[in-house]
């Protein structure tokens, strides 16, 4: 995976490290709920040899697994 997949999917590079950031702490949360049965987030969309909840969040905007909704007013 290679950050322009990640870039080139968002638009932009500022809002690719936003969605990227948001994303990850969204994976570091369900990891951290693991066991406590409350099943508020989403677990990750693709399976992934890294550990770390940044490389998953780009691997998953990479894939087309995270969709990015903008709101224009």
């Amino acid at each position: 995976m290679k950050i322009e997949e990640v870039v080139d999917r968002i638009g932009n590079r500022f809002a690719a490290v936003v969605v990227s950031a948001r994303r990850a702490r969204q994976i570091n949360s369900y990891f951290s709920q693991l066991g406590g049965g409350y099943g508020e987030f989403v677990p990750p969309q693709v399976h992934s040899l890294s550990r770390k909840p940044l490389t998953i969040a780009m691997e998953e905007i990479a894939e087309g697994k995270v969709a990015v909704v903008t709101s224009e007013e």
